[in-house]
């Protein structure tokens, strides 16, 4: 069983529309991880954050770590079409926005760590639901509501 899911990993069969924009936004939260891991500091100036200090910079790179786990998830969950997944993916998503600026009205997040984060899980979060609402239209039998 484990080499089907190993084969379906590689060469995705039959994946939907909104699986596909998940692993999407795994692929994009996968290319972030390394820019955080491995220059914090550059990654911290392009989103005008203050300067870090090491010890900073180095709970930075536990976020990269962390948005490196998410990716993977998105990533193999797009992959293998998992439905629950992508539903799940549209509980979440949607409340990032507000999150990030009920963390960025409360001083604990800075406004261009929160614009970016609100950006990047608001717009993905319309893509999926698009797709998903797309896919829910074409799979209804002729004449129900």
């Amino acid at each position: 069983m484990s080499s089907a899911l190993f084969h379906r990993l590689c060469r995705p069969v039959g994946q939907s529309r909104s699986a596909r924009t998940v692993e999407v936004f795994g692929w994009i939260l996968l290319a972030e991880a390394p820019l955080i891991l491995l220059a914090p500091h550059w990654v911290a100036g392009v989103l005008q954050l203050p300067e870090l200090s090491p010890q900073a910079a180095n709970y930075f790179r536990l976020v990269g770590l962390l948005v490196g786990g998410l990716g993977m998830l998105y990533v193999v969950s797009g992959r293998l079409d998992a439905r629950g997944f992508v539903f799940a993916s549209l509980l979440d998503r949607p409340l990032v926005p507000f999150i990030m600026a009920a963390l960025w009205g409360f001083d604990i997040v800075p406004g261009p760590l929160a614009v970016f984060f609100a950006v990047s899980d608001g717009a993905s979060f319309l893509w999926t639901l698009s797709a998903w609402r797309a896919e829910q239209r074409t799979a209804r039998p002729p004449g129900t509501a």
